[in-house]
């Protein structure tokens, strides 16, 4: 695919970041323009970007517009005062921190920046200052760009990692929306299918529709007829006939955090295909890359599930579905065990049949890769 035709939703335009509002899709294509962290917060609490990789990004840009005004009211006779500085990254991070709970490359690209703002507010301390907040300002936006061509690049090797992994003619079911939309660009999930699709190996995709959000339906189905991959919504509750039917080849899905073990967290319904696909003997596989993995946590049990309102359970849109008083439930995200997934689908490779020592294998292994480059 043509990088110039790629769908981007978070571009960094004249000092602002511009994010494809995601909830007007696939009737409309608006952007909303954030010139500070506060927006930023709201743009991914609020859903108008979603998918783990993008809300990493997208925080990452929110931390450089939320130290924007602090840093470039210093001059080079005025440097900075470190514990200030660190207060108020602290009240960013915070901030953006406490949008989405459960995607763990938010958090990871929170402290990415911390630790550059740390190493910056150590070097004002020395010999080799900066010679104005703008110049320190610069260097946290060049940061969040490179943390955003990081994550095309990971796609990418996504896709190439999972290609010997997709058969000829292949009918492919995916949940929820891990294509460009829920990345810089490129997608995880989708970029599989992309990357399969390029080689000729894509017969069709079935796009589960991803209640209560819609995601697939709106999102998934809108990525990949503007791409021309060919493309079929289904409802929820049609994949375990699909199955049965043996139109199925296999399953591949995004994640929003993987558990030191392989257990994954994923949008809510994920697990319940993974079951079928247990039941069913067909491969479940799971594209992420290593940033969304969290080797703090011992196993699934551990990742906190955001619970979001009911309303949108009870409501499609504007549309009430349920009579008034009827209680919901939201759960955004379930878990699956790792010994439900076929394989993990990696920016560094393939984690097969995956449990704690081939996931940390992989990692030193990248780590050893990455020192010797």
């Amino acid at each position: 695919m043509n990088k110039l035709n790629r769908i981007v939703p978070i571009k960094w335009v004249n000092g602002a970041l511009e994010v494809l509002d995601q909830l007007l899709l696939p009737l409309k294509e608006e952007w909303i323009t954030c010139t500070t962290s506060s927006q930023v917060a709201a743009t991914i609490r609020d859903m108008n970007v979603r998918g783990a990789p993008a809300i990493g990004v997208t925080a990452a840009f929110g931390c450089a517009l939320g130290l924007k005004t602090f840093l470039t009211a210093k001059n080079a006779e005025s440097p900075f005062d470190e514990k200030s500085l660190l207060r108020e990254f602290s009240k960013v991070k915070d901030e953006l921190g406490a949008t989405r709970p459960t995607a763990v490359n938010l958090f990871w690209a929170l402290n990415r920046m911390e630790q550059l703002v740390k190493t910056l507010a150590d070097k004002e301390q020395g010999n080799n200052k900066l010679d104005n907040g703008n110049e320190f300002y610069d260097l946290l936006v060049k940061e969040a760009c490179t943390i955003r061509d990081e994550d095309e690049a990971f796609c990418e090797a996504i896709g190439q990692h999972g290609l010997p992994l997709i058969p000829s003619d292949a009918s492919i079911i995916t949940h929820c929306n891990a294509g460009a939309l829920a990345t810089a660009a490129y997608g995880t999930a989708l970029g599989v299918i992309r990357a399969a699709h390029e080689k000729g190996l894509v017969k069709t995709v079935y796009c589960d529709e991803t209640r209560p959000y819609l995601q697939g339906a709106r999102l998934t189905t809108w990525e990949l007829h503007k791409d021309g991959i060919p493309c079929a919504l289904i409802c929820d509750n049609m994949a375990g006939a699909l199955m049965a039917g043996n139109k199925v080849s296999l399953v591949v899905v995004g994640a929003d955090r993987i558990a030191a073990n392989g257990d994954v967290a994923n949008k809510i319904g994920t697990y319940q295909l993974a079951v079928m696909c247990k039941y069913h003997d067909i491969p479940f596989y799971v594209a992420a890359p290593l940033s969304t993995f969290d080797m703090s946590i011992e196993d699934g049990s551990f990742i906190p599930i955001e619970q979001r309102s009911t309303k949108e359970v009870t409501t499609i849109g504007t549309t009430v579905i349920a009579p008034e008083g009827v209680e919901a439930l939201h759960p955004a995200f379930d878990v699956t065990p790792a010994k439900l997934v076929t394989a993990i689908i990696t920016n560094a490779g393939v984690i097969k049949d995956p449990d704690k020592e081939k996931v940390l294998a992989l990692m030193n292994s990248y780590r050893k890769e990455q020192l010797n480059a």
